[in-house]
């Protein structure tokens, strides 16, 4: 029998520093943490408000500690590349067609940020209230 070595070439950790691209897919796959965090951090307030005055002002208080503002800030910043990169990726992953031709990416991602305006305008609308 032969002794068989296989050529294994030795990649470093951080191979997805080197290219952009590379580095943005990280970074986005990493921002879904933040979004699960946004998720939680709603979550307790919504709870927060429904228990009682004193528990919302004690979530307020545990909200701004500098460590939690660092931490929404942070998150926020991710949810922000997320999205601008998801809205990017769209018309990549799907294809909409209107009387037998495709529409241009720019109108797919325009209807995206048109929506994410208008709903964002409504949620804001509704907290003012």
């Amino acid at each position: 029998m032969t002794d068989l070595r296989v050529y294994r070439p030795r990649i470093s950790t951080w191979w997805w520093t080197r290219k952009r691209t590379y580095f943005v897919f990280v970074m986005r796959e990493l921002s879904s943490v933040f979004i699960a965090w946004f998720v939680v951090y709603l979550l307790l307030f919504v709870s927060a408000v429904a228990r009682s005055e004193a528990a919302y002002r004690r979530f307020l208080d545990w909200a701004s500690a500098p460590w939690g503002i660092a931490l929404n800030v942070v998150a926020l910043a991710f949810v922000l590349l997320h999205t601008v990169t998801w809205f990017a990726l769209t018309p990549q992953a799907m294809e909409v067609r209107l009387e037998g031709r495709k529409v241009p990416d720019f109108h797919i991602i325009a209807g995206q940020y048109t929506g994410l305006v208008v709903v964002s305008a409504f949620v804001f609308w509704l907290v003012l209230q």
